[in-house]
């Protein structure tokens, strides 16, 4: 059995226990995954195993989701000598709408989370003190309190304050209304001294002509890590609201948002690690530039916005790197730059790192993790590091790879503007969290912790989940890591080689625009030389209905594809430039017009829209099970208007994957009731 058999067999068995089999876990009242009968623990810590790919060994659980009240969950932490633990949710990206809670895991499905402070600034940061006390941050604090108090507010104790949070001023007076980067990740080592993220206010720092950046000058410069020393004994005393804070130094600047910070338990020995995992600039390239893993010194500098990958100086800033002065070659400056320890895979995320210490992984043991929580191809994963004796991650030389995704290029080396590139090699305890259609959404890991038990705890914000870590007794096949399975991509394949309209179109689109204007930017869309026109017409089309969400076949208004190329909605524009093209490149419009024509012709049928007016546009299976329900004005490609084994319903090729829920996968479409459809 190929292995898209196998993914259908068990995806079948799974689902069909979850619609009514026996001896099934306690399940979250709502989740957004497939849950099978499957277990992850043992009691009273068992939960419904989701389905994302492990590493051999490890599966995971889901305690808690949307339907238990989470919002946008970001960190988490373990109440020290307790069961429970405390979540730190953000609510959003609205100011003040952020909560800490406390989960308490044993409870019932829907019972297991209760609000301890509301009202908070994007809270992030948690971390359990010198003193044994519970700390959290905000975008301007960082405080103490005793969540298990009768009344928790009336414990919280401010330690530092005033930090500069989601409004600012920079240096030289100008007013920042939305930094950028607000969030607080903090760290303490074992001496009590306290590091604290303070975030770049933009992507690059450029205002206007490329100059020094202001952001990261003076004596309070953003974009840097601070650290705070407690008097003595370690412990910071609480501060009332004119108080000063505890004394400061700059500890590391050049650092864009430090959201991953690890302190090796040595730390400050001399020589162990204290490492920052670094959310590097944004590129439209999705190969570039890589995240970074830096070893933290005193007083270095680690190059935003001047400086990118390991060494390589940022485009905007090229013309005042070669002038006379103090940034005058900067970026191969030794001594005035500190290049990245390890690379790490672009656009990544990196947003909770940790050593490992517990006693129920000994295989993890004093390794670091990394949770990567990016949307692109590379996120969605969690790393296993390897680390010399005193906690620093070991680089091989080149080529070492990353992964990517199971579309058009699985994985990638390690690779800058100056070529293949050194970097310390990882496994994966999270394997894939890409969209599986009808199984599983897309994940994006943020904060994580090891319990009083040795298990790893992990907040997951895009699907608002808490999931727990624990041993496997079983391991599945991998699932397919795209929207669509090898077989779908096969099938819609076959549908464009098969109408010769359609290989035209194609054609037409593969040299007018994606090897006019794409390749480099998203990647080479399988494109080899040596190819024939039909191999690369064939690789080019692969890819794109490989991506998640570009294309859905028969509606080309719904696809991101057709949202990129004409600058619709909020996503950037594709190409760079693109939005020039029209006036500068005669017959670009047309090209538009064939890509969309391409989707909505690609399956045979007939096009349709669901009805305005009807309040349940519900579709099912062959076997009449309900799949799920589709919106009014969404177009279908009907195959059969009156389907013989159901009268009075339609019969419709696929639907758009978010409308599909994950009772169903039924390779020969779907039905909808006749009148519920009116022509295009």
């Amino acid at each position: 059995m190929n292995s898209v058999g196998r993914f259908r067999v068990a995806l079948v068995a799974a689902l069909a226990s979850f619609c009514g089999g026996a001896g099934h876990a306690e399940v979250p009242r709502s989740s957004f995954y497939a849950l099978g009968p499957e277990l992850c623990g043992s009691a009273p810590l068992a939960f419904p195993r989701i389905p994302i790919d492990m590493k051999k060994g490890f599966c995971a659980g889901l305690v808690a989701g949307a339907a238990d009240g989470l919002r946008f969950p970001r960190g988490i932490v373990q109440i020290p000598g307790q069961r429970q633990f405390i979540v730190a949710d953000m609510g959003g990206w609205g100011h003040g709408d952020g909560r800490l809670l406390m989960l308490d895991p044993q409870a019932a499905p829907g019972q297991r989370l209760r609000e301890v402070l509301t009202g908070l600034d994007y809270p992030f940061g948690l971390a359990i003190g010198p003193d044994n006390k519970l700390y959290a941050s905000m975008a301007e604090t960082i405080f103490r309190f005793d969540p298990l108090s009768a009344d928790p507010k009336t414990s919280v104790e401010t330690i530092v304050h005033k930090l500069p949070g989601r409004r600012i001023t920079l240096a030289d007076g100008t007013a920042i209304e939305e930094s950028a980067h607000p969030m607080k990740a903090f760290a303490f080592d074992r001496t009590g001294r306290l590091f604290v993220n303070v975030g770049a206010h933009s992507d690059n720092c450029l205002a206007s002509a490329p100059k020094p950046c202001v952001a990261e000058q003076g004596s309070s410069p953003l974009a840097a890590i601070w650290m705070f020393t407690a008097p003595a004994g370690g412990v910071f005393p609480a501060l009332q609201p004119n108080d000063p804070n505890p004394p400061r130094t700059i500890y590391a600047k050049g650092l864009r948002n430090s959201m991953a910070l690890a302190v090796h338990p040595r730390f400050p020995d001399p020589g162990y690690a204290f490492l920052q995992a670094e959310n590097a600039r944004d590129l439209q390239d999705p190969f570039k530039p890589n995240e970074e893993i830096n070893a933290i010194e005193p007083g270095r500098h680690y190059g935003w916005p001047y400086c990118y990958d390991l060494s390589t100086p940022s485009p905007e800033f090229g013309a005042l790197l070669q002038q006379k002065g103090p940034l005058k070659n900067f970026c191969g400056n030794d001594a005035a730059y500190q290049p990245p320890l390890s690379l790490l895979p672009p656009h990544a995320a990196p947003l909770g790192m940790a050593y490992y210490r517990g006693g129920k992984f000994p295989e993890l043991d004093g390794k670091l993790l990394i949770a990567l929580h990016g949307y692109r191809p590379t996120g969605g994963r969690m790393l296993i590091y390897d680390v010399d004796e005193h906690g620093f991650p070991k680089p091989a030389p080149p080529p070492v790879r990353y992964q990517v995704s199971c579309s058009a290029e699985p994985s990638r080396p390690f690779r800058t503007d100056s070529g293949l590139a050194a970097a310390a090699p990882f496994a994966e305890l999270i394997a894939g969290w890409h969209r599986v259609n009808g199984a599983r959404p897309r994940g994006a890991p943020v904060g994580f912790t090891v319990a009083d038990d040795g298990a790893i705890w992990l907040v997951e914000d895009k699907n608002r989940s808490v999931i727990r870590i624990d041993r496997s007794t079983s391991d599945p096949e991998p699932l397919p890591c795209d929207t669509r399975s090898t077989a779908q991509v096969d099938e819609l394949a076959r549908f464009v080689a098969t109408n010769p309209d359609n290989r035209t179109r194609l054609t037409t689109i593969r040299k007018g625009v994606i090897e006019k204007h794409c390749l480099g930017c998203h990647s080479d869309f399988g494109l080899r030389p040596g190819q024939s026109d039909k191999d690369k017409d064939q690789a080019a089309l692969r890819f794109m209905l490989g991506q998640d969400g570009w294309i859905y076949p028969g509606d080309p208004d719904s696809g991101r594809l057709r949202t990129r190329l004409r600058g619709l909605g909020a996503e950037k524009l594709m190409p760079p430039g693109g939005e020039n093209l029209p006036k500068t490149e005669p017959g670009y419009r047309k090209l538009l017009d064939q890509i969309d024509l391409l989707v909505g012709k690609m399956v045979p049928g007939t096009r349709m829209r669901v009805k305005q007016g009807i309040p349940e546009r519900k579709f099912s299976d062959r076997s009449g099970k309900e799949c799920g329900e589709i919106p009014a004005g969404k177009v279908v490609v009907v195959t059969q208007r009156q389907a013989s084994d159901r009268p009075g319903f339609s019969r419709f090729y696929r639907p758009a994957d978010p409308f599909l829920n994950g009772e169903c996968s039924d390779a020969d479409g779907y039905y909808i009731r006749q009148n519920f459809l009116v022509p295009l």
